[in-house]
């Protein structure tokens, strides 16, 4: 999923920031907790102020993504 996942990074590059977490680090357990983190792979969509907008499990395809990311940009 990785290159497909920097391409979305590339496309929405100044709209949306990706941020790459290692989960299995200890210290990110709070923010682990915090997000709910149960399945790899896993991804959130945050707001500024850093509230959980919408969360995907499993493997996912651009689209699905991007369906979400119209909801939210201008």
């Amino acid at each position: 999923m990785a290159p497909m996942v920097h391409g979305l990074e590339a496309t929405y590059f100044g709209r949306i920031k990706f941020t790459y977490l290692e989960i299995s680090n200890p210290l990110n357990a709070d923010f682990r907790n915090y997000l709910g983190f149960q399945y790899r792979p896993s991804f959130y969509l945050l707001d500024g102020d850093g509230n959980v907008l919408h969360q995907w499990v499993g493997y996912q395809t651009a689209e699905q993504f991007e369906s979400i990311f119209v909801q939210y940009l201008p």
